[in-house]
């Protein structure tokens, strides 16, 4: 009986957290305003009325009929709502807001298909012996794809106009704090990357697995992301116009869409102004830059350093000097907490670097968890061993394609659950709107 009830145990927590997931994404629609609805704050992705039907079809196709054997009653629906936009080859979509159902027909929809796998899961939690054997994997991942679209939701409502938005959270207020950067030496060392294929512990992603270790040379670290003002420093000395900082397709890119800064950034006169969640401030300095991975890399060529690799990133953020076992997160064991780092919701935007430094590595390296994601140089690609999800083989093997970067770490809107050591995001080198900062390494 005690198997038994572990299984039930954790298929209600899945519920439960499922349940959350859901109060989450209706929490960011309710951000936009009702005529904004259908607009297209990113030229690449769909309209906003997509994702309200996105995140639900997900849902439906992912567990209906594979878990349940539900059939589908709008299957039009299913197929519409089924699939985002990647466009790598420049591409934009160019459908029109009448191309899309009404706002109503979507919600009828959500509510229908809830209802559904509600009762469906409930059914299957009263005899979980004779469930789906990979149910609680497809759980977890409607779970995470669900709390991946609130994160990638809030880049998109962040290029929406603030008269397009219901008002927010008024901006706390953060004293600067003017820590000084300076280079931390990672002594050499083992990195492990990914998961044990036979841990039943902890839920990953295919692109996860398998654990493997990396051995990782000496090389020494910013101990800070690069700020604004860092960045603010690159530009003035004519960053973006010198050309050998920039690899072809970045400078073709550059050149294409006239990028002269920081997407976040725009310039009023003489003064730098900010573009927050909910309106617009001037640039705070001590925050973390968020730039493309193409500015990213020319800002470190220009101090003659580079992007830390994907095992780089592991070594300085759960490494320890003696080089035994390394830890689960930066600042040791403990389960992730607001005092450890800027990340799980509790913030629309960024906060100084520095501002928790009981987040700390055993290096002393500072924010490498939350407060904006970290681009590494190192390509996406599959860990020795890569099996692809059975029911969901395409969420990683179609962005094996060498277009695509590792990202490490989380942002403000990443959900704790993706803090562990083995997720990895990746995009691509030029899309300019994620929540992303990085920082230098000199090996």
């Amino acid at each position: 009986m005690g198997a038994v009830a572990t299984a039930v145990r954790i298929r209600h927590d899945l519920h439960s957290r499922l349940l959350d997931a859901r109060a989450r994404t209706d929490e960011v629609f309710e951000v936009v305003r009702e005529e904004a609805m259908y607009d297209r704050p990113i030229p690449e992705r769909h309209r906003i009325i997509f994702y309200v039907g996105h995140v639900e079809a997900f849902d439906w196709n992912l567990l209906a009929e594979r878990a349940f054997g539900l059939r589908p009653f709008q299957r039009t629906f299913d197929h519409l709502f089924a699939f985002g936009i990647d466009p790598v080859d420049g591409g934009l979509p160019s459908d029109t807001p009448a191309d899309w159902p009404a706002r109503e027909e979507v919600d009828r929809y959500k509510r229908r298909l809830r209802d559904a796998l509600d009762h469906a899961i409930e059914q299957a939690l009263e005899r979980p012996e004779e469930g789906h054997p990979q149910l609680i994997a497809m759980l977890e991942v409607a779970i995470e794809h669900r709390l991946m679209h609130v994160e990638t939701l809030a880049y998109m409502l962040h290029r929406l106009p603030s008269d397009r938005k219901n008002r927010g959270p008024a901006q706390e207020a953060r004293k600067a704090l003017h820590v000084k950067s300076h280079l931390v030496d990672i002594p050499a060392g083992a990195a492990t990357l990914g998961l044990e294929l036979a841990s039943d512990a902890e839920f990953g992603w295919d692109n996860e697995f398998a654990a493997h270790e990396v051995a990782v040379n000496e090389f020494a670290i910013d101990n800070h992301n690069v700020t604004n003002h860092d960045f603010l420093r690159f530009i003035q000395a004519g960053g973006y116009e010198n050309r050998s900082l920039w690899s072809d397709e970045a400078w073709a890119w550059k050149a294409k869409e006239v990028i002269e800064h920081p997407m976040f950034w725009a310039r009023e006169g003489n003064l730098w102004i900010y573009r927050t969640m909910f309106g617009e401030i001037r640039l705070p300095q001590e925050w973390p830059v968020y730039v493309s991975h193409a500015e990213a890399t020319a800002y470190a060529k220009w101090l003659g350093r580079k992007l830390p690799t994907e095992a780089q990133f592991h070594r300085a953020a759960y490494g320890t000097p003696d080089g035994k076992k390394e830890r689960r997160y930066p600042w040791g064991e403990e389960a992730p907490s607001a005092p450890r780092g800027n990340f799980d919701f509790k913030s629309w935007d960024p906060l100084p670097v520095g501002a928790h430094p009981a987040g700390a590595s055993a290096f002393g390296v500072q924010d490498l968890v939350g407060n904006g994601w970290e681009w590494t140089r190192t390509e996406f690609a599959p860990f020795p061993g890569f099996t692809a999800m059975p029911f969901y083989p395409g969420y990683s093997a179609n962005f094996f394609d060498g277009k695509h970067y590792v990202m490490k770490g989380g942002s403000p809107r990443t959900a704790a659950c993706m803090l562990r050591r083995s997720f990895r995001n990746w995009f691509q080198p030029h899309y300019p709107y994620v929540y992303a900062t990085f920082r230098c390494v000199e090996d």
